[in-house]
Order: C-alpha cells, then structure tokens, then sequence
C-alpha cells in the first residue's frame, strides 16, 4: 500500500512539474513539456486524463509562428485526443481548429501532416463534426487529397470520411470535384486495405448526387474501377461498391444499366448473393433485378445464355431463399462465366494503360 502511495505522489510530482513547464514563458520549455506531454500519452489512458489540464497550454503553443513550437504542440495534442472523447472535445473547445486550418495552409509539409492527423483524430469525435465542418477545414481537406504526401492524403482521406457522416457536407465536398482523386487512389491501394473502404464509401455517397454520378461515368475507367472492388474489395469495400452501382443504377435505369453491364459486373454481384454481408446481398439482389431488364440488350450480356441464366437466379431467389438450387445455379453461373469475364476485364485495363499510361492522381 505504502509503495502505491508512493508511485502515485511520484506521478502526481511528475504531472506537476510537466504543468508548470508547459506554462513557462521560455519556449524552449514549453517545448520540452510537449515533448514529454507526447511520450507519456502515447500509450497511457492514466497520464491522458492526468495531463488533460495541458490541453489550453498546447492549443497556445499553436498560435506560436516557431514551426518547432507548432509541432511540439501538435503532436502532444494528437496523443492527448487518442482514445478519450473527453480530450478531443476539450481540445476543439479551446480553440484548436483555427490554427490548426492555418497549419492545413502551410508550406511545411511535416506541419500539414501532424495538422491533418489532428483533425482526423479530432474528426472520429462525433460532438466535433459541425464544429470542425464550418471551420472552414473541408476545402484545405480535399485539396491535400490530390496535393499532399501519401501519409498525409491517407489522414484527409480518413478525416473527410469521418465528416461524411453529417449530409451537407457532401454539398460542400462535391464542387471541389474529389471523384477523380478518390478513383486514382483507389486504383492505386489493395483492394483489400482501408483506404479501399474509405475511398469506396465516399464514391458511394457521392453517386447519390447527380454532380457525382457525372464525375464517375465521365472518368476514364470509373465504373471498371467500382467493378474491380466489387471483385476483389474486402466484405465493407464490396458492400459499398455495390450500393454505388445500386445508386447509379436507381437514379437512371436507362442511362447507366448499359454502363455497367459493359463492365462485366455480373460474376462480381452474383459472388455477392452468397458471398456478401447481408446488406450487400440485398444490394446485389436488387441490382440483378434492375440488369435483367427486358429492354436490355442482350448483346451486353456477351450471350443470351448468360443472360438468362442471370434472370433464372434472380427469379429464384426471392424473399429469403439462397440455398439449394438457386445457390447452385450461381456456383455454375460463376464458374462458367468468371473466367471469360474476368478475361475482358483485363484486357479492357491493359489497353486502356497502354493507350493513356500510368494514371496520374
């Protein structure tokens, strides 16, 4: 008992003397204060709420014009909002988000960066979401998108798919055309990794809108893009991939049917009815149903085989039925047609990057 006592006064001296550094007059202090605010929250929920009193000294630290100071300060904040709500809305309240859109701004590369982990970190703080949505921080957000470092593209990334969430955002993100950038990155990453699932369900939200629709189809590759998730993604990346498609498909059956069709969707949504989460065989499901059209040209389809065994499967799997034989015809289905799907695919990518070259982002 005696030694708890002990460690805790030790702790408390620790805590102390760290407060009465990072409200030094002296920056090299202050800076040295953050420093060691950062080590010890890296890991430590304990010394996250303990040093929380550190929060107004820090966000002071960033109206600092020393770029050592900034960072310092920064990254101090950073691990004093991982993993404690309370902290990252303490840290919005004291004012951090306006020099932290300074720092968005900034020539230095490394301050940009740690500004934009701060917001990412801030941003999965539901309370912070409208404040960090008017800060003016969703412009400066899409533009490191295209423009940043890779570390630094992946945390706007990250941090607009956390603002996502709030539905006039979407208006604000749309006009600063980010479907092309998000399309590069998602060609460029593995179709299993979290950027894909980030990436395929902005795409998802965006298509909602005609401005985005437009963006999609207009692209070089757009929907083979979304197809290709739709294959290889992982189970959330399929989910969101197929609820674009959904969407596309929904808002203009005439207008887009043709377009995904000719990307040969088919073998990828017919993995999903048995393969998918439950949301994306629904979605699946629904798609099938709009693809299998009678006004549909039948020359898309590559056969008129293939297509009706698509409208067999689809007919056969109303309400809750995927066993027996309607899971059967999908397995022949998949197998007969995978192959020469897949084939057209490739081909379709490989002519398009010798003719344009390596996409830029």
């Amino acid at each position: 008992m005696a030694e708890l006592e002990a460690g805790l006064a030790g702790e408390l001296d620790e805590v102390g003397k760290i407060m009465k550094q990072i409200t030094s007059e002296d920056e090299a202090c202050r800076i040295s204060a953050a420093t060691e605010i950062r080590r010890l929250t890296k890991t430590s929920s304990r010394n996250r709420r303990q040093l929380s009193g550190a929060v107004a000294p820090l966000v002071s630290m960033l109206r600092s014009l020393n770029s050592d100071s900034g960072e310092a300060s920064i990254l101090a904040l950073v691990n004093l909002a991982v993993k404690d709500e309370r902290n990252k809305t303490k840290i919005v309240e004291a004012g951090a988000l306006v020099p932290l859109v300074h720092f968005l701004q900034s020539s230095n590369s490394t301050l940009q960066e740690y500004a934009t982990a701060a917001l990412l970190t801030l941003s999965a703080s539901l309370p912070n979401r409208p404040t960090i949505s008017t800060s003016g921080a969703l412009p400066l957000l899409i533009k490191i998108l295209v423009d940043g470092n890779p570390q630094a593209k992946i945390d706007a990334l990250t941090a607009l798919y956390n603002l996502s969430t709030i539905p006039e955002n979407l208006t604000v993100i749309l006009p600063l055309h980010p479907v092309p950038t998000l399309l590069c990155l998602l060609r460029n990453c593995r179709k299993s990794s979290k950027i894909t699932e980030k990436c395929s369900a902005l795409l998802e939200l965006l298509v909602n809108f005609e401005e985005g629709r437009a963006a999609l189809t207009a692209a070089e590759g757009g929907v083979l893009t979304i197809v290709e998730v739709l294959e290889e993604g992982s189970l959330r990346s399929r989910e969101h991939a197929v609820g674009a498609l959904l969407a596309l498909c929904e808002s203009d059956h005439n207008r887009y049917r043709d377009v995904i069709l000719q990307e040969g969707a088919i073998p990828g949504l017919l993995q999903l009815t048995i393969q998918g989460t439950p949301k994306s065989r629904v979605k699946a499901h629904l798609l099938l149903q709009l693809l299998r059209s009678s006004r549909c040209k039948r020359s898309e389809l590559q056969t008129g085989t293939l297509d009706s065994i698509v409208c067999n499967i689809v007919s056969n799997m109303d309400g809750d039925e995927q066993m027996g034989k309607a899971k059967k015809m999908l397995a022949d289905m998949i197998e007969v047609s995978m192959e020469q799907s897949l084939r057209h695919l490739q081909q379709r990518a490989f002519v398009g990057r010798t003719q344009n070259g390596p996409p830029s982002c």
